[in-house]
């Protein structure tokens, strides 16, 4: 867990330092409980189109990326005949780890991750593959190399939008991945 490396991971860039401090002493509220994963859970992205509507009473601003829920029969079998096309995933572990790629994969390791869909559908879920950038990143002293990233910023809303500086920046760790994962960091 990278909340915060006074608390779980001293050697980690990652998280806000005193993050934990700060809510053991009230000065911070946390969504979801350390640790509980919820906003990191990908069968929720299905659902956030819905959850939107029903406790915010509006439609979404945003498209959320598609996301089908292999545990659906009718979202399984699209999945299975469009596995070249989509990326997939397991629904509950972290880490960008049993994934498939399937533009970028051969059409054995489509057929190996559908048996594995078949085999426990529940435990998968598949969206579009995405289109992302690179960027310049700093790959040892003195040298950059073009890697994927996604870039979340934070936008605050109430009666006027703000968009603050900075935001959330994921960076691919191997040369021509898509993965941009945060719980990667240590690789």
């Amino acid at each position: 867990m990278f909340l915060d490396p006074e608390v779980f991971d001293p050697e980690s860039v990652l998280g806000v330092r005193g993050l934990m401090r700060a809510w053991k002493a009230g000065n911070v509220a946390l969504a979801n409980a350390p640790g509980a994963g919820v906003a990191d859970d990908k069968v929720v992205y299905a659902y956030v189109p819905a959850l939107i509507r029903y406790y915010l009473d509006e439609e979404p601003i945003l498209p959320n990326v598609e996301t089908f829920l292999c545990q659906n029969d009718d979202e399984r079998e699209y999945v299975l005949q469009n596995l070249d096309k989509l990326g997939g995933e397991t629904a509950n572990e972290s880490g960008g780890y049993g994934m498939l790629v399937g533009p970028h994969s051969t059409k054995k390791e489509q057929q190996q991750f559908a048996e594995l869909i078949q085999a426990n559908p529940r435990n998968y879920i598949a969206q579009p593959t995405l289109k992302l950038s690179t960027a310049p990143a700093l790959i040892a002293k003195d040298y950059l190399e073009p890697r994927h990233l996604d870039l979340r910023p934070f936008i605050l809303q109430s009666k006027e939008t703000y968009v603050t500086t900075g935001g959330l920046t994921r960076v691919a760790m191997k040369k021509g991945s898509l993965v941009v994962n945060s719980s990667r960091a240590a690789e």
